[in-house]
């Protein structure tokens, strides 16, 4: 494998924290919505909690997907697959892998495939 086991041990200890801080930003979310009354109010300040709601929903969806991927790449480190581009196959950088420890892509494919989302 191309990275070290302090690498691995690093970009592990990163997921993980990142994972804690979702986890933990989710739990809150869950809390606030618990506090809000619904009651009361014009109708003005019901439409704002509405959309403080739906905003609220769309950075949860976003982190869930998020919670997933690291939960993922988490087996991959046990089981010895990460770093591996799952396009192309190549090894990916410690150094692309540590400013963004969930990319399952090296840099040429990510390329590729943003080229093909732009045209």
């Amino acid at each position: 494998m191309h990275l070290t086991d302090e690498q691995l041990e690093e970009l592990k200890r990163l997921l993980i924290e990142q994972r804690s801080t979702i986890i933990e930003r989710l739990e809150n979310q869950v809390k606030d919505v618990e506090d809000v009354v619904f009651s009361g109010g014009d109708e003005l300040d019901r439409g704002g909690l509405e959309g403080s709601r739906l905003l609220r929903y769309r950075i949860s969806d976003r982190e869930t997907k998020l919670l997933k991927k690291i939960n993922n790449i988490l087996v991959k480190i046990e089981d010895g697959t990460y770093g591996i581009c799952e396009i192309c196959g190549a090894e990916i950088p410690f150094e692309r892998l540590k400013a963004r420890p969930v990319t399952s892509m090296c840099i040429k494919c990510k390329e590729l495939e943003e080229e093909k989302e732009d045209g």
